[in-house]
C-alpha cells in the first residue's frame, strides 16, 4: 500500500523533529519535507506535491496564508493546522483558509495521528478541546437562529449532523445516541440531502454559519 506523503512546517525545530519521529514511525506515513516558514512550505508543496501538509498556525509568514496558497494551487491537498490556541476563531479562520483539520500541539500522539488520517481521507478534524469550546459558546445567551433549511431537519437528523460537524465518527455517534451505525448513516445522508451539502467540510462550514451547532442534543 502506498504511503501518505506529508510535509511539516513549523519554526520550532525540536517540536518539528519530534513530530517527524512520530510520523516516520507509522507504517502508512512518509515525511518527504520540512520547512520553517510559510514561503518555504509553499515551495515544498509545489515541488513535492504531498498528500497532506501539516502547518503551524503561527510560523513566520503564517500557516493560514500558506494554506490559502497551497489550496489555491493544489485543491486536493489536505491541510492540517497545528496550533496552541483552543479559540474557535482560529478554527473558523483555518476552515476559511481551506484547511480540513485543526489540532492542538499539546494533543496526545493518538489524537494527532487520527487528525492526519481524517483529513487525508477527505474528512474534517476538530480537536475535542476546541469542539467543547464551540459547544459552550453555542449554548450561551446569544444563540443565532437556525436557518430555514436546518429547521426542516428532524430532531435525529439535527443531532447526527451536529455530532458529525464536531468531528465524531459514525461509531461514536451510534454509541452516544444508542443507534445502529447504519441508522446513523441514514440520518446523516438524509440531513445532508435536505441541506444540499456534500462532504464533511461543507457541513462544518454550514453548521458554523447557520446555527446548527446551537442545537442542544436531547437525551
Amino acid at each position: 500500500m502506498a504511503k501518505l506523503r506529508l510535509i511539516l512546517a513549523d519554526d520550532h525545530g525540536v517540536l518539528r523533529g519530534g513530530l517527524r519521529a512520530l510520523l516516520d514511525g507509522q507504517h502508512d506515513f512518509e515525511v518527504v519535507g520540512e520547512a520553517e516558514t510559510a514561503e518555504a512550505a509553499v515551495e515544498l508543496a509545489q515541488h513535492l506535491r504531498p498528500d497532506v501538509a501539516v502547518l503551524d498556525v503561527r510560523m513566520p509568514g503564517g500557516g493560514l496564508a500558506a494554506a490559502r496558497r497551497m489550496k489555491g494551487e493544489q485543491p486536493t491537498l489536505a491541510v492540517l493546522i497545528l496550533s496552541q490556541y483552543d479559540d474557535p476563531v482560529y478554527f473558523r479562520e483555518a476552515l476559511a483558509a481551506g484547511a480540513s483539520g485543526y489540532a492542538l500541539k499539546h494533543a496526545d500522539a493518538h489524537e494527532l495521528l487520527q487528525a492526519i488520517r481524517a483529513v487525508a481521507r477527505g474528512g474534517v478534524y476538530l480537536d475535542p478541546a476546541v469542539a467543547r469550546v464551540l459547544v459552550e459558546e453555542s449554548w450561551g445567551p446569544r444563540q443565532p437562529a437556525l436557518s430555514t433549511a436546518a429547521q426542516a431537519l428532524s430532531e435525529r437528523e439535527a443531532q447526527v449532523l451536529r455530532l458529525v460537524a464536531l468531528g465524531h465518527t459514525t461509531q461514536q455517534i451510534a454509541q452516544q445516541l444508542f443507534l445502529g451505525a447504519r441508522t446513523v448513516e441514514t440520518y446523516k445522508q438524509r440531513g445532508m440531502d435536505k441541506l444540499g451539502l456534500h462532504g464533511r467540510a461543507a457541513l462544518v462550514r454550514y453548521a458554523l454559519e447557520h446555527g446548527l451547532l446551537e442545537v442542544e442534543p436531547h437525551r
